[in-house]
């Protein structure tokens, strides 16, 4: 009773313990604490199985709540959820009526319940392939009456229940191989499914078709039954279905594959044979059936044939009366090709295409030349014979090909010489397509010779060949219109190209330029070369289209491309462009650009400049220095040569380079003492005037001082200053070797350039408060506020020291004079 009451209480704290190994841990512990307290006489295994039937029930409702825990991240709010390869145990939960794709692939689903899709009854189609499906609950699927498309192979289901596909009335492709069910059941499971268009069933373990499997199926567009263990086919099984546009049996036993086939007689358009060996000469007879079937087309996928069983098989299909093609790949035959009895055909008139890929012979060197069949050949339209290590037709069997239109010989072993004798005169006559890519040809000028008496040759695909080198000169079939030269090392192209061509593959060669002339020419396909411009347009007037991809192009001109006077598309994509400003301005104004350019704008990048590096051609936007620099740069030297020529004009009209070097002088004058030594006074004084008053200075007031007792020596600059001298120095050394400075100041003196410079050199020196070198004459009244501002120390010491003022009476000039002489001699 204690063992039950601790139990109840763990599963209640199960429900919302976050930790499932701590639950199970305690349950352990609660049934081994009870185990050992039990007495002696219980049996010890009779308690261990009460402990894992605890420890089942207990994860089962623990997995049921993690369950609910699972969700699809991509499925929110969308229409199609991809929740495949996520380690899914359960389908998730929160699935709406929005979703119309559920993709569940490769999850470890086990079980689908009757909920998990009860709400997405919008849903078009569901994945649930690779999980580990091994049962579904009968209503699972009652809310999918819209799916299409379901999908439950790769699974685990040991049999098919009718009631999981009653529902889905709208469904059409229903894939259930790969599981383990051995049968379909007593009845059909498919009896609902109306609109079933696609059928896959099959695995393994796969043995019994029973009669009436396949009820309530009339149509289908496919029907793939994988049966390589089929044991049992009960006859008329398939005969409720009234047409099969393409039947694919998987099958190994030869007398079951007969019983199939004898129920499709009518049905079956096109009859896929797989994995079944065709190689006992008595089990042919049981195919007899076939040559009664309506088939149109037969294939054969890794299926065996031998020698003895060819014979058969070929005069089997001869007789199907409406067979048109014959279709055999990945197949081996064990053999050379010399069959024992040889096949007298009935001439069939419907038979006319022949598919062979990838056929192993063994012995292929040894296989002879087909003699046995030369007659079933005439009537061959198309033939493709590819990967299966031809390295001859024989001569005759190409002079049978009489109605040979189309021939495919990809990726053989043919070579120069062999081609030469397999495309002999009168083969091929009626020839129009040729494909001879992926062999050994190397010389182009014998390989287009050979071929040269196909008059109705107009397609010839000769890729991936190694030619190298071509020559100057070639002879080509008179009508080609169609080559394809792609893969073949060519470095340059010449005249042997023929120049009836309309289309032209040369993509992934080495070639750097393209100057053919190829007046027909309407398609160029150039990709993967070394190309550094767009072909000259002159030579090909009638381009249509033209693939110039990954090559080096750069850039093109809108006058490029407007000289293709006929083009409509141009794949120029893949390729380095340098986004210069004229390539940009171009490309992303031209009218109709993205109908011409094929893969425009995704596909074009900018390489260059590194700004821009990565970016879309069409989403660039250069700034007006990138896209006009040599404009902008001669801009700014104009507006340099500008600055400059205003400045030296301005320097001009106000003396600036006067100013500079006087400022030069007066920083040197600066350094000297401000006395000269005795020794260097040379004058009583220095006359500072303006030239308009040199009347006065001159005749006046020189003749009244130097002709005074004792006379005054003056420095006037018309007449002391030293020729050649600079006028600037030649006024510091006057003032420097004066006693005084004498400025005769008037209307005259103001306005005067020179005489500002002559106040400017003595500033420092003269015009020092303390300083009384300096004597004033007041030639004429001068208001101090007339005075311009750069006279400043003027107007300071004229508003402070007492100036001598020249009268007009005659009487007060003695006065005048005699101050004068006074002021010099202080």
């Amino acid at each position: 009773m204690d063992l039950l009451i601790k139990l109840h209480r763990i599963l209640i704290v199960a429900s919302c313990c976050p930790n499932p190994k701590l639950i199970l841990s305690s349950l352990l512990s609660v049934s081994y604490s009870k185990m050992f307290n039990q007495p002696k006489q219980k049996s010890t295994a009779t308690h261990t199985w009460q402990v894992w039937a605890m420890y089942m029930v207990l994860a089962v409702g623990l997995s049921e709540e993690q369950a609910l825990k699972q969700a699809c991240p991509s499925c929110d709010a969308t229409q199609s959820c991809n929740c495949s390869s996520m380690g899914l145990d359960f389908i998730p939960s929160g699935l709406t009526d929005k979703i119309t794709v559920l993709d569940l692939a490769r999850n470890r689903i086990k079980h689908i319940r009757a909920h998990d899709l009860q709400q997405a009854v919008n849903l078009r189609t569901l994945l649930l392939q690779s999980n580990k499906i091994s049962s579904i609950d009968e209503d699972s699927f009652v809310s999918l009456g819209k799916l299409e498309l379901l999908d439950l192979s790769n699974n685990s289901l040991a049999h098919l229940s009718p009631g999981w596909f009653e529902p889905l009335f709208s469904l059409q492709h229903l894939h259930i191989h790969g599981n383990c069910y051995s049968d379909l059941g007593e009845s059909s499971p498919f009896s609902s499914l109306r609109n079933l268009s696609s059928l896959h069933l099959g695995n393994p373990r796969f043995s019994t078709i029973r009669q009436g499997n396949f009820e309530g199926i009339t149509l289908l567009n496919q029907l793939w039954i994988e049966g390589s263990n089929l044991s049992l086919y009960e006859p008329g099984s398939l005969k409720s279905i009234k047409k099969i546009n393409h039947m694919i049996i998987s099958i190994r036993r030869v007398d079951l594959f007969s019983a199939i086939v004898r129920d499709l007689l009518h049905s079956a358009i096109w009859l896929e044979i797989r994995e079944i060996a065709f190689n006992i000469p008595e089990e042919i007879q049981l195919l007899r059936v076939i040559s009664l079937s309506f088939a149109k087309k037969i294939s054969f996928k890794q299926v065996l044939f031998t020698d003895a069983t060819v014979p058969g098989i070929v005069s089997i299909l001869e007789n199907m009366p409406k067979l048109v093609e014959v279709e055999m790949k990945d197949c081996r035959l064990l053999g050379t090709g010399r069959w024992d009895l040889k096949v007298h055909a009935n001439q069939s008139q419907s038979l006319t295409v022949l598919t062979i890929e990838k056929l192993s012979i063994e012995e292929f060197y040894l296989f002879t030349d087909l003699q046995a069949v030369l007659d079933l050949l005439s009537l061959f339209t198309k033939i493709t014979v590819e990967n299966t290590k031809v390295f001859l037709v024989p001569c005759r069997l190409s002079k049978q090909l009489l109605s040979l239109e189309y021939l495919d010989l990809s990726a053989n072993l043919l070579g120069d010489q062999s081609l030469e004798h397999s495309a002999c005169p009168g083969a091929w006559p009626l020839l129009r397509t040729l494909n001879l890519s992926q062999n050994s040809l190397s010389d182009l000028k014998m390989t287009a010779k050979s071929l040269s008496h196909l008059r109705n040759l107009i397609l010839l695909d000769i890729s991936q060949n190694n030619f190298g080198e071509i020559p100057d000169v070639c002879e080509w079939p008179a009508n080609l219109k169609y080559l394809n030269l792609s893969s073949t090392q060519i470095p340059k192209l010449t005249a042997c190209i023929p120049s009836t061509l309309e289309v032209l593959d040369i993509s992934a060669n080495n070639l750097k330029e393209f100057n053919l002339h190829l007046p027909f020419l309407k398609e160029l396909y150039l990709a993967k070369n070394q190309l550094k411009a767009l072909p000259d347009a002159a030579g090909i007037p009638n381009l249509v289209a033209m693939s110039i991809r990954r090559n080096k192009l750069n850039s093109f001109s809108k006058e490029e491309l407007e000289s293709f006077k006929k083009m409509e598309l141009l794949d120029a994509s893949a390729n380095n462009f340098i986004c210069s400003c004229e390539f940009l301005s171009f490309i992303q104004h031209q009218a109709g650009i993205g109908q011409v350019l094929v893969g425009w704008p995704e596909s074009y990048i900018c390489d260059s400049p590194l700004s821009v590096r990565g970016v879309q051609v069409g989403a660039v936007q250069l700034s007006l220095m990138e896209c006009h620099r040599s404009l902008v740069v001669s801009l700014i030297c104009a507006v340099v040569f500008l600055v400059i020529l205003i400045l030296v004009a301005i320097g001009y009209k106000y003396h600036a380079v006067w100013y500079m070097r006087m400022t030069w002088a007066w920083l040197q004058a600066k350094r000297k003492p401000k006395r000269a030594p005795p020794k260097d006074i040379c004058y009583d004084a220095f006359v500072s005037y303006s030239e308009n008053d040199s009347n006065w200075v001159e005749n006046v007031m020189v003749q009244e001082l130097e002709q005074a007792c004792p006379p005054f020596r003056l420095c006037l600059h018309k007449r002391d200053f030293v020729p050649g001298k600079w006028i600037v120095d030649n006024i510091i050394d006057s003032i420097e070797k004066s006693h005084k400075t004498l400025f005769v100041l008037s209307e005259h003196f103001v306005q005067s350039e020179w005489c500002k410079y002559e106040l400017d050199f003595s500033h420092f020196r003269l015009f020092d408060e303390n300083n009384d070198a300096a004597i004033l004459i007041l030639l004429e009244p001068i208001q101090s506020q007339a005075i311009p501002k750069r006279f400043c120390k003027l107007r300071k010491i004229m508003n402070t020291k007492t100036y001598l003022e020249w009268p007009h009476e005659e009487e007060q000039q003695e006065i005048f004079w005699e101050n004068l002489k006074a002021a010099l001699k202080s």
